[in-house]
């Protein structure tokens, strides 16, 4: 994880940027699964946490070997967003910088079929499960998400992602095809 690559929206008058982010990071996971890329991470510098501030940004930060930065560059992922966005070429990671895990968080929000499901396996109703999963019961997710659409059921799900706590040394391992790991880190400057 030695270079990174900053890809930033430009402002667009008929597309909010969260749109413009889901639509960027939809086609990143399609070629990131393309090409079987599991050694290139994601970060979102400009990531505000907070129930109502809970945003990626403007910036998405791919982060890898220079060599398969320029690999992933060269495929055909931004068709159709090239004027969308802005970047440079690939760049050098700071030798200052500090190292931090960028994972995907999943919540229990107490959808339908949820509740459907827990009523079945502990034997009550509908609406006794329902009331179990009521609005008091459910966390306040503050994590920045993305809304991006399922590839194998076609419907629409937030991905919800936290930045880890800054680190000094640097963690090894792969990284899922939304660039996202559990356990390695990518550089934060």
């Amino acid at each position: 994880m030695n270079h990174y690559i900053d890809i930033r929206l430009r402002a667009d008058p008929d597309f909010p940027p969260a749109m413009l982010m889901g639509a960027l990071y939809s086609k990143l996971h399609r070629a990131l699964f393309d090409l079987s890329a599991d050694e290139i991470g994601v970060s979102f510098p400009d990531h505000k946490t907070g129930v109502r501030a809970r945003t990626p940004g403007i910036r998405l930060r791919l982060h890898g070997k220079r060599n398969r930065l320029e690999e992933l560059m060269a495929h055909a992922w931004l068709t159709g967003m090239r004027e969308l966005v802005q970047f440079e070429g690939v760049q050098p990671v700071p030798e200052n910088a500090q190292h931090r895990v960028v994972r995907r968080r999943q919540f229990k929000t107490g959808n339908t079929s949820q509740v459907k499901r827990y009523a079945r396996r502990h034997a009550i109703s509908f609406e006794e499960a329902q009331a179990l999963f009521t609005a008091d019961n459910e966390p306040r997710i503050t994590l920045p998400f993305i809304q991006l659409n399922s590839r194998s059921s076609g419907q629409r799900f937030a991905l919800f992602i936290e930045h880890g706590q800054p680190q000094s040394q640097s963690a090894p391992g792969r990284f899922n095809h939304y660039g996202l790991s559990s356990e390695a880190t990518v550089p934060w400057f």
